[in-house]
């Protein structure tokens, strides 16, 4: 591989976790983002309550990520081979725990409403 390109990337993702699992992926990440999106328009401000929430979820979405990716691929902690390994590997770690979180406020949102002008600057 000369080029690291978005087709050669694609490819890669596509193979390691099936065509399927992998657009289901995709598709559901699209979803939460969305839904990110809407609740941040629609409370014109981010809470710091459940902000706080949603980053102490990031390590358990760091953690289940690394987990997924190791189970998904077959491997295990003794097949890391050198750096580029562990550089994946906390990558990886670094989205689900960023994923995990940005769900995590979005379901907060969503279930508790939005808050009224009042109560935004408690929360």
């Amino acid at each position: 591989m000369k080029e690291l390109t978005f087709d050669t990337l694609l490819a890669v993702f596509e193979e390691m976790f099936g065509p399927a699992l992998f657009w289901i992926m995709v598709a559901v990440a699209g979803v939460i983002t969305l839904a990110y999106l809407y609740v941040l328009v629609r409370d014109r401000a981010l809470s710091m309550r459940k902000f706080l929430l949603a980053q102490l979820s990031m390590p358990f979405g760091a953690i289940a990520a690394v987990v997924f990716v190791q189970w998904i691929t077959s491997s295990g902690f003794r097949d890391i081979g050198g750096p580029v390994d562990v550089i994946v590997l906390l990558g990886v770690a670094a989205a689900g725990a960023v994923g995990l979180a940005i769900l995590v406020y979005t379901l907060q949102a969503l279930v508790q409403g939005k808050q009224d002008g009042s109560a935004a600057g408690r929360t």
